[in-house]
């Protein structure tokens, strides 16, 4: 019984005994983790990030995907004779080259080993030195391979990036997007690591799909010549049958690509949140609350990930199966079939070592072949990822259309339910007060018109359908100021978004000047990356201003307004560059802005309790200077001292009434 078991007791048998129980023993502590992750703290905690209504995704390869995938192509290859068209045309060119040097390397390598076996020193000499040669000229065709794949992903990734960006800041669709439609969470993730991917997975795709198919040409060709049709026809079955298996198997990686993308796009928001809100959550001390977030959002991320890790370790078996050692069964099948054959016509009358030598070459040919079909079978993993790209970044470019066209889509308010809705068709009444009339968004009308704004009938209503206001009639025209005042939440704000066509208009007309024409400066003033100088003329750049007429001069002349000369001397000039955030007090701030407001000079301004960190003595000389220039002001303020500069006051009482009334001597004045 002994000798019988001991033949059983091997190095292999041990070997893959071993491998099992550490297999068993890794699912083991998998479980664990599973069932002490779902314990931990943060497991409890739950958050929505972006989407209000989740959307299963569907993302894989089909004709959808085809369809998605050229037009996305025709972006970033813009005609038949662009640069990427060339650079396309290259790798197809380096690619031929190679496979004709493996082809040229079989048979050299070929004739310096039958040299070898032959003992024949001068053929193996003078091989070896037509070998050596050759080395330079291979190795400059691999490298042009290596640099044309690069230049092509840069170029895609070039043009792909510059047709997004020029429709998400066209307008104000970067402000629609986060705040009007919520179909698309984190633009940042889609707009840089997805195209980044998308268009490094489509370059490496192409190459990956040429070089098989020009191989399986070559290859397909030589053995037909040298063994007949029925070797490389069998391979070529095999190819198409494995190919639509493993597509098949391949379908959840797309959909599971587009969440794994999603999730980091939550991390990475949720990451850049807490630096955002870092004094906020300072004062309340809630870093375990936000680390248990971040914990929460990370384990979704790694818990999918894991997921898809699992799956593709699962599909890289199939696929070596399938695609590699199946593929090297079938292969050595088909080249031994003209070999077993009798009276095989192409062998006939060779002897042994002749035999010998044309089974190694065909029999290498053959190994390349088997490895170009493992390789195109293989390349439908890759097409599977890229259909989540593809979905991805043709998503964000659907919506960016769909708002430069003024159409969003966002959860509206009806009563006390909330639903999803596309804003060009369905409107909804008011969660504060029930509306008779329906709401319908962009059923307003805009007319511009200088020196003038008017409101009537205008309702104000918020992008989600909360009436604040059933209407609002008034007009201004150039030379009077008006003082905005209300509690918070009555609306202050939302008249200014509607004036500012951030927001749409949900009936009546609003007659103003052109958005170049009407200024706004919120409470805490937005400081742009750039000089001290970009800081005054944000957005115009310093070229533009110059052919504006305006200079340094002009500028040192609004700080001499707005009392903040000294900047100059303590940052060294207009050229210096800082983080202006930080460097500059919040008083400071929004006295740049009100240099701002001096410099681009527009007919109407709005100002939104942007002088309240300025003592009310520098107050009184801008909002002189203002009236000097002839720039009429809208100011949201709780400061009494700011009536005697406004001759009509809009009060909003946060319950839908509306006061629009000049201010006399008797008017009362409230505010601190």
């Amino acid at each position: 019984m002994a000798p019988m078991l001991s033949k059983f007791v091997t190095k292999r048998n041990i070997a893959g005994a071993l491998s099992v129980s550490v297999v068993y023993w890794l699912l083991f502590m998998r479980k664990k983790q599973i069932k002490k992750a779902r314990k931990s703290a943060h497991s409890e905690i739950q958050y929505v990030v972006g989407e209000k209504t989740p959307q299963k995704t569907k993302a894989q390869v089909d004709a959808v995907f085809f369809r998605q995938l050229r037009k996305l192509l025709s972006i970033v290859i813009p005609g038949p004779f662009s640069s990427e068209v060339g650079f396309l045309s290259l790798i197809a060119l380096a690619l031929i080259a190679r496979s004709l040097c493996d082809l040229w390397l079989i048979h050299t390598a070929t004739y310096i080993e039958n040299s070898i076996v032959n003992m024949d020193r001068k053929k193996f000499t003078s091989h070896i030195i037509v070998f050596l040669a050759s080395m330079p000229v291979i190795s400059v065709v691999n490298n042009i391979l290596k640099y044309s794949i690069g230049e092509v992903k840069l170029r895609f990734r070039t043009r792909l990036t510059q047709y997004l960006y020029d429709e998400y800041l066209k307008g104000f669709t970067y402000y629609k997007m986060s705040n009007l439609d919520n179909r698309i969470a984190n633009a940042d993730q889609l707009l840089t690591t997805d195209v980044d991917k998308f268009c490094e997975t489509v370059t490496d795709l192409y190459s990956n799909i040429s070089k098989p198919l020009l191989d399986i040409v070559i290859y397909v060709y030589r053995l037909t010549m040298g063994l007949g049709g029925k070797t490389p026809a069998l391979l070529i079955a095999y190819l198409i049958v494995a190919g639509f298996f493993l597509t098949y198997l391949r379908r959840p990686t797309g959909r599971m690509t587009v969440t794994e993308q999603k999730l980091e796009g939550e991390f990475r928001y949720i990451n850049s949140r807490l630096i955002t809100n870092s004094e906020e959550v300072a004062f309340y001390q809630g870093n375990q609350r936000e680390k248990l977030t971040l914990l929460a959002s990370f384990e979704k991320l790694t818990t999918h990930l894991r997921r898809f890790l699992e799956f593709r370790v699962g599909m890289g078996v199939i696929d070596n199966i399938v695609a590699k050692y199946f593929a090297t069964v079938v292969g050595f099948y088909s080249v031994s079939i003209p070999f077993f054959a009798a009276k095989h016509p192409l062998l006939m009358g060779c002897g042994k070592e002749e035999r010998y030598r044309r089974y190694y070459e065909y029999g290498r040919m053959l190994v390349k072949l088997a490895e170009a079909i493992g390789r195109l079978v293989l390349s439908g993993r890759e097409m599977t990822r890229l259909a989540g790209f593809t979905t991805r970044v043709t998503d964000l470019i659907k919506v960016l259309k769909d708002l430069n066209q003024g159409h969003y889509v966002r959860t509206m308010v009806t009563g006390s339910k909330s639903t999803a809705s596309n804003s060009t068709h369905d409107g909804t009444t008011n969660s504060r007060k029930q509306s008779s009339m329906p709401l319908i968004p962009g059923s307003g009308r805009i007319i511009f018109q200088d020196n003038i704004i008017r409101f009537d009938k205008v309702p104000l209503v918020t992008p989600n359908g909360d009436v604040l206001v059933d209407e609002m009639t008034f007009e201004v025209r150039s030379g009077i100021n008006v003082l905005v005042c209300g509690p918070n939440g009555c609306g202050k704000s939302s008249l200014f978004r509607i004036l500012g066509e951030l927001w749409p208009l949900f009936g009546g007309t609003l007659t103003k000047p052109p958005k170049g024409k009407l200024f706004y400066i919120p409470q805490r003033p937005y400081m742009t990356l750039g000089t001290l100088r970009d800081q005054v003329i944000y957005p115009h750049t310093r070229d533009e201003m110059l052919r504006r007429g305006k200079s340094d001069a002009d500028l040192t002349r609004f700080l001499e307004l707005v009392k903040l000369t000294y900047l100059l001397t303590r940052e060294g000039g207009w050229d210096a560059i800082a983080d202006w955030i930080d460097v500059m007090s919040g008083g400071e701030k929004q006295r740049i802005a009100m240099a701002r407001l001096f410099y681009h000079q527009p007919q109407f301004a709005i100002l939104d309790e942007c002088t309240s960190a300025v003592s009310v003595d520098v107050e009184g000389s801008m909002y002189q200077y203002c009236r000097e220039v002839g720039i009429t002001l809208f100011t949201v303020s709780h400061r009494r001292s700011l009536w005697k500069h406004h001759e009509y006051y809009l009060q909003m009482d946060g319950r839908g009434s509306v006061q629009f009334k000049p201010i006399e001597p008797d008017t009362e004045e409230f505010g601190s």
